[in-house]
């Protein structure tokens, strides 16, 4: 009678290990179709990922998308993915995404006639692990591209990985200390995250990066998905839950938050001004997510 034991070898793990006894031996075609059904797997899915990528191997994404695909183990965003129940596909359905918030994010730009193909210092903010930087460092040339999180492995593995330039961000807003002004600073799902105590001061905080002329373009959780949600908004139009899909930051500093319409621009007005707001517009992003943008004058 056999049992079960914590330490026993998974099918993944059988296969990944075959895959790699394939590859020491030059057998690339053998390597290839065990990584393939090794990645099917859940626990070793991202480790015969990064073999298949690495070696350009049938079903390499990068092959597909001609950008480097690697995926962080410690990707949150990623996590999420392959923990959602719609997702059947997470490593398809995370790096289409990526390419998805890059087309959201050019129709944007294109409205308030800033093209995103003529930025010369862009700013990823609260930038993860990458699912939107490899894209737009494929885009513009990663020269012209700097992210910040305030997750040091995040910005790490985006410089590694991507070569673009990077900086860490800071818990308190004041604290940041950034290398220059940019031409476009993009904060995609940070606000959507902030508990009010810091939403005004970050909202400061980051436009003061826009270069003059610049914009600043971020997103919320708005009406759409507090009504999805079944999230009770109080009279200022603001609720905030201590929990969101991160493991590496305080889910007191960044949780999940919903915000009206009424709530951003009150915010916008106190903060740098109503006449900066330049654009609005509802559930952009995802069909879930609304987004500002703020111009800095000339």
């Amino acid at each position: 009678m056999t049992t079960n034991s914590p330490s026993a070898t998974s099918q993944g793990q059988q296969l990944l290990a075959e895959a790699q006894l394939m590859l020491a031996n030059g057998n690339f075609e053998a390597a290839s179709g065990l990584l393939l059904r090794a990645r099917a797997e859940k626990d070793v899915m991202l480790a015969a990922h990064a073999l298949i990528e690495q070696h350009g191997l049938t079903g390499s994404f990068r092959n597909i998308m001609g950008l480097d695909c690697t995926i962080s183990t410690a990707d949150d965003i990623f996590g999420f993915f392959a923990g959602h129940p719609s997702s059947n596909n997470p490593l398809r359905d995370y790096l289409a995404d990526g390419w998805r918030t890059l087309a959201e994010l050019m129709t944007v730009m294109e409205r308030v006639g800033q093209p995103l193909v003529q930025s010369q210092h862009f700013l990823e903010f609260a930038s993860g692990h990458g699912r939107f930087t490899r894209h737009l460092a494929h885009l513009l040339g990663p020269g012209k591209v700097t992210v910040s999180d305030v997750v040091p492995d995040a910005v790490d593995f985006a410089q590694g990985t991507f070569g673009v330039q990077g900086f860490v961000s800071a818990s308190v807003p004041e604290q940041l200390v950034a290398p220059r002004q940019y031409d476009t600073v993009f904060v995609l799902s940070l606000f959507s995250h902030l508990p009010r105590s810091t939403w005004g001061r970050w909202l400061q905080v980051l436009y003061n990066l826009v270069s003059p002329g610049g914009i600043l373009v971020f997103s919320t959780h708005g009406i759409k998905a507090a009504r999805f949600d079944s999230v009770p908004l109080d009279d200022e139009g603001f609720f905030f839950a201590p929990s969101s899909e991160s493991n590496a930051i305080d889910p007191n500093e960044y949780g999940t938050a919903f915000t009206t319409e009424a709530f951003v621009r009150a915010r916008i007005a106190e903060t740098v001004g109503a006449d900066k707001l330049e654009y609005f517009s509802p559930v952009q992003f995802w069909n879930h997510q609304d987004v500002y943008v703020l111009r800095k004058p000339s």
